[in-house]
């Protein structure tokens, strides 16, 4: 592929549940196709610790957090002139997240009605990725990577709040249809460590954004 057809691709946004891998191919594809890489803020959110040890009282608190966050990285990748892979997107953080903990009685009526009129008046401003790359993942295959990268905040995580996201994924994603595309299995890949695995997703990546196979 030419230069200029990298170019022409501005946003490319990878989408999955906690553990699915997404901060890694984000490095990995940066890497490959030489993009930027803009990270989801969770070694410098002050919300996020506190938050796993008492969700009822820091859910609101972390959700606007990332809301801002989220917005203000596709306002600089609207404004930049590098093409720019986003770990983790807007929309998750309004579809899941959010409607997660609200529907866990972990987030008052009022503040996520607060949160989602907000989340409405910024969509209006924000378009969909050139390409949504979603990391498909069971359970068992989360909790593995969860626990292999051993972040502390993460260790009270139960069980019952990681199936909710995923089922909350897999009804997102299902009723996608404001670009692009592209679901990735990640149970049997081991991208990071086998080459030909990531050669694979490298194919399916180049299929959707330049039509090759």
């Amino acid at each position: 592929m030419s230069k200029a057809d990298v170019k022409n691709i501005k946003h490319i946004a990878i989408a999955g549940n906690i553990g699915a891998g997404k901060t890694t191919l984000s490095e990995m594809l940066s890497n490959h196709y030489d993009w930027t890489v803009m990270y989801e803020d969770t070694n410098t959110n002050p919300y996020l610790s506190d938050f796993y040890e008492d969700m009822q009282r820091w859910s609101f608190n972390l959700q606007i957090y990332f809301l801002n966050s989220r917005y203000q990285q596709i306002l600089d990748i609207r404004s930049g002139s590098d093409t720019v892979i986003q770990d983790r997107t807007i929309f998750e953080d309004a579809y899941i997240f959010a409607p997660n903990l609200h529907d866990m009685g972990l987030m008052a009526e009022r503040d996520f009605n607060n949160y989602f009129d907000l989340f409405k008046l910024m969509s209006t401003q924000v378009g969909a990725p050139d390409l949504l790359i979603y990391l498909q993942s069971s359970i068992p295959t989360l909790v593995d990577h969860i626990q292999k990268r051993g972040r502390d905040y993460e260790g009270s995580m139960s069980l019952d709040y990681l199936k909710r996201l995923n089922e909350k994924y897999e009804a997102w994603i299902s009723n996608y249809t404001e670009g692009k595309l592209l679901i990735i299995n990640v149970d049997n890949l081991d991208f990071k460590a086998n080459k030909e695995d990531f050669g694979l997703i490298v194919e399916k990546v180049d299929k959707e954004l330049y039509g090759l196979f």
